[in-house]
């Protein structure tokens, strides 16, 4: 199994970050059953203030081969494309075998 994680920082040109971290969380919690190999998909938007990101995506693969499906699976990369990557300033990830 792999898990990927991901925490961005909204872009401060956001007008309502809350509204936009809720979209995020619902279009990406949104893929799981629908990608072959993605096993868990939660998004964390209530974070504490000591926090320094906005949004953290914490994500389960069946492998390392299903993780890199999945980022060029047309659904992944309408999200990605369409919502996420214009709304953020910053990304850090982290994929590891668990």
């Amino acid at each position: 199994m792999v898990k990927h994680m991901i925490v961005w920082k909204l872009d401060d040109r956001i007008e309502n970050k809350n509204e936009k971290a809720l979209e995020i969380k619902t279009a990406l919690e949104g893929l799981t059953g629908k990608i072959d190999g993605l096993l868990k998909m939660e998004i964390i938007i209530d974070k504490l203030p000591s926090s320094s990101g906005d949004i953290m995506m914490d994500s389960e693969f069946e492998s390392n081969e299903a993780l890199m499906a999945y980022q060029k699976h047309p659904l992944h990369v309408e999200i990605a494309n369409g919502i996420v990557r214009p709304s953020v300033s910053q990304r850090l990830s982290l994929d590891y075998e668990v």
